[in-house]
């Protein structure tokens, strides 16, 4: 049975195509588009989709979109109807962005596009497909699932119980009750973009301390049954506005901070601000200390909650608050569960979900199943492709006919401090650069934060860089214990560990303010070409362990295909470039 998930029309849209319960083929459209968060119908994700599969539209025998319109549509319009001062301008912009998108009218949409009938399109909840996601990627034959979101139709939050082709819903929360909508309106007072900065307040926090864990914990209730109750008058979620929190929330913690202000806190680098900006800049870093606090501690009660109430200490999760590394770490440091983590956690990943949900359901897919270990889901550039991309834009490079030699050249450049831009294979599934679409670099000299940072990202300078480690010797940098299992969140860069302290010397580049890292395990038989790379950096550094950050820039989707690549890297003050099997140098090649 060949089955097409697709998300679309509100950020994040993408396909993934499952043909008998294997995942073929998963991917966003931005990757393609080049538009950050594409949210439109993904007609080049569904075409790379089909097209890995040597499939025609016309021979797809079900399309399952990951949430049901008309009843997001009734919560819109019942949330702004019941709330204090109907905002009719707002109402009546609401409406006509729908009819003018033709939000309701997906399945025509759909069918139109494809060319193929209205009768094999079907729709789940936004939820469901979270859970889907979760669970049918997992390893495990029966879990607690949990999903954790902004919201979707009306729901927050679920907890259910996974079993076998069956998922059976527990219990919920429903809007306006929600930590991801908490987590987003400290997002917006900070002065970040909501669905994009929230990874940027974690990064801010380790700057900060919690001083105002008290108030933040005041603004929400914490009940016995493993839910929790928002004080709604500190926020502004059923009647969007200008922001999402309310005048009651700028009376308790202040003036929101002005977007692209400049922050900067004593990182241990050379200071070029005022007193003032920096005192200033502690203050914002001492709120987003305070909401990542109490995050953690909201999410410790509702997966406690939830194993208690299912019995079942295998936890699968998905939904946008799964992608809380510093979350997703404590759960692993404090509680007894094996934990799993869909790596396209946020809307992207309900693609996936609604195509699994609609596979288990059809009663067509094996029993037993295995592991989503493999985030390599993207599209891929054959060598001649990437060679005929480079002979069209005149750029001159060296093939390598031994890949035994090119990783041994590249780890001696990286090595010898270069910063290099690395595309191999297909792309990821999911926000984080693993391997595929990375831009690496040496972690043994702590100014390379700031190099990368400042002269290639042009992103802001608190922001912390992730360790790839060889997953055999990471417990010897970081506070893990020896063979973490393949789904473990570490495999996917989606939870933190703190950096041993006898290790946070060598690696100053990727251990953040807090001592702690955001984690790539390094696996040779799922990524064997970047787990050779790290080994020849290893056996020539004694550190078998690299900083890896996303292949893009600022503002931008991370790159796909090979002139996205070379784009990137003009660009920016990356020093060489490697292309499948190919190098590009900035410099002379007189080192061939």
């Amino acid at each position: 049975m060949n089955i097409l998930g697709l998300s679309f029309d509100y950020h994040d849209a993408a396909a993934a195509l499952v043909i008998d319960g294997e995942i073929i083929a998963a991917a966003q459209e931005e990757r393609f588009t080049r538009v950050k968060h594409d949210a439109g119908l993904p007609e080049k994700a569904i075409e790379f989709c089909c097209g890995q599969a040597g499939l025609k539209p016309n021979q797809l025998d079900a399309v399952v979109f990951y949430e049901d319109p008309m009843v997001k549509m009734d919560r819109i319009l019942r949330s702004t109807l019941t709330s204090n001062g109907v905002d009719h301008d707002f109402l009546n912009r609401t409406l006509q962005g729908w009819i003018q998108s033709d939000r309701l009218g997906f399945r025509e949409r759909i069918a139109e596009k494809l060319c193929i009938d209205k009768s094999k399109i079907f729709t789940i909840t936004h939820h469901q497909a979270h859970s889907a996601s979760a669970f049918f990627c997992s390893p495990f034959p029966e879990a607690t699932v949990i999903t954790l979101d902004g919201v979707g139709e009306w729901e927050t939050l679920t907890v259910s119980v996974g079993r076998g082709r069956v998922i059976e819903k527990q219990y919920a929360i429903r809007f306006p009750d929600s930590l991801g909508l908490l987590y987003s309106a400290v997002t917006a007072f900070l002065g970040f973009e909501v669905n994009e900065g929230e990874y940027k307040v974690m990064g801010m926090a380790a700057f900060g301390e919690p001083i105002h864990a008290d108030k933040v914990r005041g603004l929400i209730h914490l009940t016995d049954d493993g839910t929790f109750i928002l004080d709604q008058s500190f926020f502004n979620f059923k009647l969007p506005g200008l922001f999402p929190f309310s005048e009651k929330f700028v009376e308790l913690f202040g003036k929101p901070r002005d977007p692209e202000s400049l922050f900067e806190v004593d990182d241990g680098e050379e200071q070029c601000s005022t007193q003032e900006v920096r005192e200033i800049s502690r203050h914002y870093a001492n709120i987003a200390a305070s909401v990542q606090m109490v995050t953690e501690e909201i999410v410790l009660h509702v997966v406690s909650k939830a194993i208690q109430r299912t019995g079942i200490n295998k936890v699968a999760m998905a939904g946008g608050v799964a992608l809380n590394s510093l979350a997703n770490g404590k759960l692993l440091r404090q509680l007894d569960v094996d934990l799993y983590i869909q790596p396209a956690a946020g809307d992207s990943g309900g693609a996936l979900g609604a195509a699994l949900w609609y596979a288990n359901a059809s009663g067509l897919t094996p029993e037993t199943r295995s592991c989503l270990a493999s985030v390599y889901l993207g599209k891929a550039w054959s060598c001649a492709e990437v060679e005929a991309t480079l002979r069209t834009s005149r750029i001159t490079y060296h093939k390598f006919t031994d890949i035994a030699a090119m990783i041994d050249v590249v780890a001696d450049l990286l090595a010898k401090n270069a910063v290099i831009g690395w595309m191999q294979g297909r792309f990821e599934w999911g926000p984080r650069s693993l391997g595929a679409r990375s831009i690496l670099a040496s972690p043994i000299h702590a100014r390379m934060k700031r190099i990368v940072n400042e002269k290639i990202k042009f992103r802001e300078p608190f922001r912390p860089f992730a360790p790839a480690v060889l997953e055999s010797v990471a417990h010897e940098y970081f506070d893990l214990k020896s063979g973490r299992p393949a789904h473990a969140p570490e495999n996917f860069m989606l939870a933190v560990a703190l950096v041993l302290s006898k290790q946070a010397s060598r690696i100053p580049a990727v251990t953040h303010v807090d001592g702690t890292a955001r984690v790539q395990l390094v696996r040779p038989e799922i990524s064997p070409r970047f787990h050779a790379l790290l080994s020849a950096f290893g056996e020539k550094t004694g550190v078998p362990v690299l900083m890896n950050t996303s292949f893009n820039l600022r503002g931008e989707p991370i790159v796909s295909s090979p002139f996205d690549a070379l784009r990137t890297f003009s660009w920016s003050g990356m020093d060489y470039l490697v292309l499948e099997d190919c190098l590009v140098s900035k410099k002379d090649s007189s080192w061939l």
